[in-house]
């Protein structure tokens, strides 16, 4: 991996490490919320005799709320990398091939650790 120097300036790298900081409590308080909205609506039903309909809508729910939580998982790992690659100073470089990723998609997307086109390449499998 070629290794470049990053050329974003240290006001904008420290902002980004505030809105790293606010998403990720963002994205776990979120998650907190998901596994309580789960366990009041277990509360809920109580002793209730349950139906067919009732369990696949539970089951529907339960997948749901697990492709939520892998997605939160990833995003977060990906904000702790972020943060990580702030304090070695090496934020806004690629982690597969150390090239620069433009500002405006760190603006977008502040975890971003991969270029656009190396991303699209790990979600297609490519």
């Amino acid at each position: 991996m070629a290794q470049q120097q990053s050329e974003l300036s240290g006001e904008f790298i420290a902002q980004q490490r505030e809105r790293l900081e606010a998403l990720r409590r963002e994205v776990l308080g979120g998650e907190e919320n998901t596994l309580s909205e789960e366990q009041a609506a277990q509360g809920e039903r109580g002793d209730e005799a349950e139906e067919y309909e009732d369990e696949a809508q539970t089951m529907a729910q339960k997948e749901v709320s697990q492709a939520l939580r892998d997605v939160n998982e990833h995003r977060i790992a990906d904000i702790q990398r972020a943060l990580q690659k702030i304090e070695q100073g090496t934020y806004g470089l690629s982690d597969e091939s150390g090239l620069p990723i433009p500002k405006a998609r760190l603006e977008a997307t502040p975890e971003a650790i991969f270029t656009v086109e190396e991303q699209s390449r790990r979600e297609t499998g490519k």
